[in-house]
């Protein structure tokens, strides 16, 4: 698989941030991380949290820990859940990365703001 295509798939890993989340980092979604906390929004295990286990990039499914089906034969496998059924409670921000890109972000839409806000003023003193 190309590289683009394999990038375009990871980036449909993407839920949506619990409200407390929204307000802190001033993001509507981001995308999943194994070891962050979510909550089933959709589906027969709705209401059920956990911490993420494992990511299914291609199929773009997630594993949460306490989510399992019984086996016909016999024994337990874990049920995969779509990305869009899920709302993310806390985020796993032991990654140095993802927590520069979260603080980033944050810095570029505080700026944008301030640059919408000052534009309509400029046009109002042309007139």
């Amino acid at each position: 698989m190309s590289e683009k295509k394999m990038k375009r798939k990871s980036n449909n890993i993407c839920s949506n941030l619990s409200n407390n989340l929204k307000k802190e980092y001033n993001r509507r979604s981001l995308r999943i991380v194994k070891g962050d906390s979510v909550k089933i929004m959709r589906g027969e295990y709705k209401g059920v949290e956990g911490k993420v286990e494992k990511l299914n990039t291609l199929k773009g499914r997630l594993s949460i820990e306490g989510v399992q089906r019984e086996k016909i034969k016999g024994g337990q496998v874990k049920v995969q859940i779509h990305a869009s059924n899920v709302r993310i409670t806390s985020l796993h921000l032991d990654d140095k990365y993802r927590k520069n890109k979260i603080g980033n972000q944050e810095q570029i839409n505080k700026s944008s703001r301030k640059q919408t806000m000052k534009t309509p003023e400029k046009n109002e003193e042309k007139k």
